[in-house]
C-alpha cells in the first residue's frame, strides 16, 4: 500500500461498523461521539430523533451542543438507508440512536422488518470508520402492552443483527464501556 493510498483513509481497516449499545444514560453516545472524533475530520453525525415535544427539543439541543467544529449533523428520522448511502467514502460516521429511527418506523406503520433489512445490508459493507448507537431494551421487565412488546421485540432482533455484522461491539454500563466482540 502507498503512503497516498494510506493517507486517503482507503485501507480496508478503516472500514469498520462497531456497534454500541446501552441502557437510557449510560453514556452511549457520549463516548461514541470521543471514538468518532478520533478519527480525522469531517464528521457526520446522522440523528434519527424526531422532536414531538419540549423533553425531547431538550434532548437534541444538548446533543447538538456537545458537537463542535468539524461536524455535519444530518436529520434522517426514517430514510437512514438514504443517508447513509449519500455519503462519501472514507468519511467517519457516527449513528445516533437505531432504537428511536426504529420507533419512528412503527409509530409510521411502515413494514419494519423490510427496514431493518434494509439496514442491515447497508451496515455490513461500511464505507469508513461507522459507529452506530442503540439501545439495550431487553433487561427490563416484560411491558404491558402490546405496541412495548413489540418494540421490545423489534429492537432486540435489530441488535442482534447488527451486532452479528459489526467488527467491534461495546456495551456502555455507568459511562464504562465494556468490550462485548
Amino acid at each position: 500500500m502507498t503512503g497516498a493510498t494510506a493517507a486517503s483513509g482507503n485501507r480496508a481497516s478503516d472500514r469498520k461498523l462497531t456497534f454500541i449499545l446501552g441502557g437510557a444514560r449510560s453514556g452511549k453516545s457520549s463516548h461514541a461521539e470521543s471514538l468518532t472524533t478520533a478519527n480525522p475530520s469531517p464528521w457526520t453525525y446522522i440523528a434519527t430523533a424526531q422532536a414531538y415535544d419540549d423533553e425531547m427539543r431538550e434532548r437534541i439541543a444538548l446533543h447538538r451542543s456537545r458537537r463542535g467544529e468539524g461536524w455535519v449533523t444530518v436529520d434522517a428520522p426514517l430514510d437512514l438507508v438514504g443517508a447513509i448511502e449519500a455519503l462519501p467514502a472514507h468519511q467517519p460516521v457516527l449513528i445516533d440512536c437505531l432504537t428511536l429511527w426504529l420507533t419512528n418506523h412503527m409509530l409510521a406503520e411502515h413494514d419494519v422488518e423490510a427496514e431493518c433489512r434494509r439496514l442491515k445490508e447497508v451496515l455490513a459493507r461500511p464505507r469508513g470508520p461507522w459507529f452506530v448507537v442503540s439501545n439495550e431494551v431487553g433487561l427490563g421487565i416484560v411491558p404491558d402492552n402490546a405496541l412495548a412488546r413489540r418494540f421490545r421485540d423489534a429492537a432486540g432482533r435489530l441488535n442482534q443483527q447488527v451486532a452479528a455484522t459489526a467488527d467491534s461491539v461495546l456495551m456502555m454500563v455507568a459511562g464504562l464501556p465494556l468490550k462485548v466482540k
